[in-house]
């Protein structure tokens, strides 16, 4: 009802009802019982699933999370009593189009407002995790937080870390990927929740960068207008770009200028043990750190031999590292040279060029009497790199490169 009265398409639609979960299994005999306890039946019609709840109210919360038990309900005002904010509380009798509003939604909606149902304090003490959905639902709609509700937040905001990690990490991945990313990070930086989550973020506060390159400000005030700057991210493009500098504090030195040296590796390393803390994928992780530990490559981008250019060009989702130095560019000096050199070589050359097929292999060593051992790591790179340099295009060409730069197998001098 939300988004309908907001004039956005909704993502889903859910059913809230009067008739018992038994009921709804009887209507729809390939219903789903996925919460019945709770009294949540799962309806499929077609290709599209709908989540019916029956009208409900809760017993007392002993896990900062679910309910001890619920009672059904026939009176919808006591099913939207136990529901968080004010705004998620409308609900619309699908008869008569009548909008239900028994908790002030629709005033806080045309106001701008999150604000909680009730005590803030008691419906964050039911849920701990509606402490962020506050935040991640005012940064998405550009609502503010009503100020009872924000200082219920400072107040209980310890209790998130009782909150499993995974909730929290989806939590957090809405934030940085359905928009309005920029005001979240504001918004958990304001309610003291960054600093319990995340105070390796928290860090970049103050942090002072080299003027000459970073006229934006401190290393936050970077990191946030680059999060401002995103459109629809992937969830490890965004994550990259919270975490690029996060290797900054740790490493800053001021002598006659500011440094942070081998901010990258650092922040590559804090950022897998953040996103390990936070049970993101594996996969997720390793890009991560992939796009932290190469974003100061691109200074050289413009002089770097071909081979190294070429492999770097076919790293694994470039079109995520390209866009990273993108965004790091337009929130500090602004020139996107380097960005352009990269775009145009990757419309040039064509794919089969930056990743050719071996001109020669590991068998084709053992077969020409090569031990096989570490070496062969070192010989196969440096037949890559003079492919890729063009020096050589035939596998005839690989061998004789070979016999030139490594011992032959007889111990005779190379020629």
């Amino acid at each position: 009802m939300r988004d309908l009265l907001l004039g956005r398409e909704p993502k889903d639609y859910d059913v809230a009802t009067d008739a018992r979960p038994e009921q709804v299994v009887t209507l729809f005999p390939d219903a789903q019982l996925v919460g019945a306890h709770f009294g949540v039946v799962l309806v499929h019609d077609k290709d599209a699933e709908v989540e019916v709840a029956t009208f409900r109210s809760d017993h007392a919360y002993r896990d900062g999370r679910r309910p001890s038990g619920v009672d059904f309900e026939t009176d919808p005002r006591q099913d939207v009593l136990r529901r968080d904010f004010t705004i998620n509380a409308l609900l619309m009798d699908p008869e008569t189009g009548q909008v239900l509003d028994f908790v002030g939604g629709r005033a806080d909606l045309d106001a701008g407002l999150i604000r909680a149902i009730g005590d803030a304090e008691a419906r964050f003490r039911e849920d701990h995790l509606r402490m962020l959905r506050a935040i991640r639902f005012a940064a998405r709609l550009g609502f503010r937080i009503e100020p009872a509700t924000m200082a219920a937040i400072l107040r209980l905001r310890e209790l998130i870390r009782v909150v499993s990690a995974e909730r929290i990490r989806d939590e957090l991945a809405r934030m940085l990927a359905e928009g309005g990313a920029r005001r979240a990070f504001e918004l958990l930086d304001e309610s003291g929740l960054l600093g319990v989550l995340l105070p390796e973020v928290a860090a970049m506060k103050g942090v002072p960068q080299p003027p000459e390159f970073h006229p934006e400000g401190d290393v936050w005030i970077h990191v946030l207008l680059m999060l401002d700057a995103m459109r629809s991210p992937t969830r490890t493009l965004a994550l990259g770009v919270l975490l690029h500098d996060v290797g900054k504090p740790a490493t800053f030195r001021a002598a006659e200028r500011i440094r942070f040296d081998e901010h990258a590796e650092v922040g590559a390393r804090m950022a897998v043990e953040i996103l390990t803390r936070l049970r993101f994928s594996n996969d997720e992780i390793r890009q991560v750190e992939a796009l932290i530990a190469n974003h100061l490559r691109w200074k050289d981008v413009v002089h770097m031999r071909e081979s190294k250019l070429k492999r770097f060009l076919r790293m694994d989702r470039f079109e995520e590292h390209l866009e990273l130095h993108r965004l790091d560019c337009l929130a500090s000096h602004g020139s996107l040279d380097r960005y352009e050199f990269a775009r145009r070589k990757l419309e040039e050359v064509p794919r089969e060029e930056l990743k050719p097929r071996p001109l020669v292999t590991g068998h084709d060593l053992i077969r020409a009497g090569y031990e096989p051992g570490p070496a062969f790591g070192v010989i196969l790179r440096a037949v890559e790199d003079a492919q890729l340099e063009g020096q050589i295009g035939t596998p005839a060409e690989a061998m004789a490169y070979v016999r030139s730069l490594f011992e032959p197998p007889d111990g005779r001098p190379r020629s």
